[in-house]
């Protein structure tokens, strides 16, 4: 998959740098330079995105949702020099799968197979930077789904129901949730899935919906008795719904995901199956159960601490250490439930010392020119197309990026995606660095010296240049605003809200091509006020450098490509920022 972190750009030959070292992006883990682990006495980031499931080519809803939206915390998040990791992969087992290789005529696995390698191609294209994309279909998911049901189990969290279910006599089975359509009892959709309304939102079972229908035959199903596991969820709401109350403040959650999360608590929570009639799936690893499997959203959310275990055999240091790390999640709307109240449950309920969830984020959906995507309509873009419309990936994140539904639902609108390309990031961001390396020929590419007396505090009286020009409150006001968005811009990044990280990063780009304008960059400037146009040039060059560690969460190709410019190393955000000179007059670009 794509690396976490930006290339080292190679120094050219006679191109010496002149940087200062301790503002450099720590890219690699000194203690195990192998395997990232959680460190004593640091800042540990475990960032996961909702697993997506492995049946369909994911569209750029589903990208900015998830992936791409936890990519960019990722990659925020190790700008400032915190210890973090990406973990990811596709969800395998349940009904869908089954379905999905019924109808395309093969073997589950080979299903998995297949669509697996097609998402990792997706992502790849994308630039989104996994330290691990593995998947759920493996002994390790097995194993952990396992040892938590039955600790579940053990201790008396669990019993056993009878209930009736759908069965198909045509099919000689009975039928899982997502093998049944019908209308929905909450809203009447006549559409509805046997587990959920796509309309409503609704968790449903199949048995509840009116009018069933078998997916696999369309014959009508009857009722038959079937033993599950349930699990006592409601037993373990007032530990759950106490631990959300502390974490969604303290872990500064996005507001849809507090919401979505209380009203679940004030319906109240009910007992569920644990168990499915598959083949496809975790064994229910209890005797007399020997043809079931553990219910997919149960199992789906352990994929994360198994897709670690197969990244480390340490995978426990991330996953129980809820002292040293802290664990963020991505996801959809839709997925919310699952990740706040069903999952913590469980590992609550198996009185291990997990690592919990400290801050979700969630997002709106992404609509695709007023409407819905639709594979099956071939309608809106998928990421396996994506590549074949000639278009840089980094253009792609910017845009999606940009009108990231964080808060309401927005829209894909191809002529607002060629305008933000052409009067933003052009115009913006790629006339500011364009503008300075090409004035830097006339001093053959080595940063000039600092004008001398001339100083970048904001805290003490600034000299006027050597010619008499007031331009010590010019310097004063660029460095007071740079630093006033660099904090504006951490304070929106760090709960999440990367559409206006990404909106500040470019108001800093913006700043940079307004000191140009104030200074009068230009041939006279550089012949005749020589002193004011070096000290220009240095905050200028400087201001780009510091722009790489904003630019790179949201499009790691660009800011690669910037320091390969400058001729510099990755670097993290400037420290309490404060805006300094850290390539250095002599330093070669």
């Amino acid at each position: 998959m794509a690396a976490p972190f930006p290339r080292v750009p190679a120094q050219p030959e006679g191109h010496e740098r002149h940087v200062r070292e301790s503002v450099l992006m720590k890219v690699t883990n000194e203690s195990h330079p192998d395997k990232i682990l959680p460190r004593d006495n640091e800042e540990n980031v475990l960032v996961t995105s909702a697993l997506p499931y492995v049946n369909n080519v994911p569209h750029l809803g589903n990208i900015i949702g998830s992936t791409l939206s936890a990519d960019v915390y990722a990659r925020y998040s190790r700008t400032q020099n915190r210890n973090t990791l990406y973990i990811c992969g596709t969800d395998e087992y349940g009904t869908a799968t089954e379905t999905k290789a019924l109808e395309e005529g093969v073997s589950p696995q080979a299903l998995c197979d297949k669509y697996h390698a097609l998402h990792a191609q997706v992502y790849e294209w994308f630039q989104i930077g996994f330290d691990y994309f593995g998947r759920t279909s493996t002994p390790k998911q097995t194993e952990i789904a396992q040892d938590i049901f039955l600790k579940l189990y053990d201790n008396k969290y669990l019993e056993e129901h009878t209930m009736r279910q759908l069965y198909c006599g045509t099919c000689e089975r009975f039928l899982a949730d997502r093998y049944v359509n019908g209308i929905c009892p909450k809203c009447d959709y006549d559409d509805a899935r046997g587990d959920q309304c796509d309309k409503c939102g609704q968790l449903l079972d199949a048995i509840e919906l009116k009018e069933p229908k078998c997916k696999l035959c369309k014959g009508t199903p009857e009722e038959r008795e079937s033993k599950h596991m349930f699990l006592r969820i409601d037993t373990l709401q007032p530990q759950t719904e106490a631990w959300v109350s502390e974490m969604s403040k303290k872990g500064h959650w996005s507001s849809n995901g507090t919401f979505i999360t209380e009203s679940w608590f004030k319906e109240g929570l009910r007992p569920f199956s644990l168990s499915r009639d598959l083949k496809w799936g975790v064994p229910v690893p209890l005797k007399g159960y020997e043809d079931k499997v553990l219910y997919v959203w149960f199992d789906a959310p352990i994929g994360y601490p198994s897709i670690t275990a197969n990244y480390t055999s340490d995978w426990e240091k991330w996953w129980k250490n809820p002292e040293q790390v802290r664990l963020f999640q991505f996801m959809g709307k839709d997925n919310v439930r699952f990740h706040t109240v069903i999952f913590p449950s469980c590992l609550i309920g198996t009185k291990d010392k997990w690592t919990l969830l400290h801050h979700i984020n969630t997002a709106e959906y992404l609509q695709y020119e007023g409407g819905k995507f639709s594979k099956s309509r071939n309608i809106g873009v998928f990421g396996d197309k994506a590549k074949d419309i000639g278009v840089s990936p980094s253009v792609w994140r910017y845009y999606l990026l940009s009108t990231r539904p964080e808060s309401s639902d927005s829209q894909f609108v191809w002529h607002d995606f060629v305008t933000r390309n052409n009067s933003e990031l052009l115009k913006n961001l790629g006339n500011f660095v364009n503008r300075i390396m090409t004035f830097m020929k006339k001093y053959e590419g080595r940063l000039p010296t600092l004008p001398k007396g001339t100083m970048l505090r904001t805290d003490a009286p600034l000299p006027t240049t050597g010619d008499g020009t007031p331009f010590g409150d010019l310097v004063a006001k660029f460095v007071a605003d740079v630093n006033a968005i660099l904090a504006k811009y951490t304070e929106f990044m760090d709960v999440g809200k990367m559409r206006a990280g990404l909106m500040t990063m470019m108001e800093l780009s913006a700043r940079g091509n307004l000191l140009l304008s104030d200074a009068g960059l230009d041939n006279t400037l550089f012949s005749e006020h020589r002193p004011k146009c070096d000290a220009v040039i240095l905050l200028a060059t400087n201001l780009i450098w510091a722009l790489t560690a904003l630019v790179h969460p949201f499009m790691p190709a660009t800011s690669d490509d910037m320091l390969v410019q400058l001729n510099a190393p990755p670097r993290a955000l400037p420290k309490d920022h404060a805006f300094a000179l850290d390539l250095l007059p002599g330093h070669m670009v």
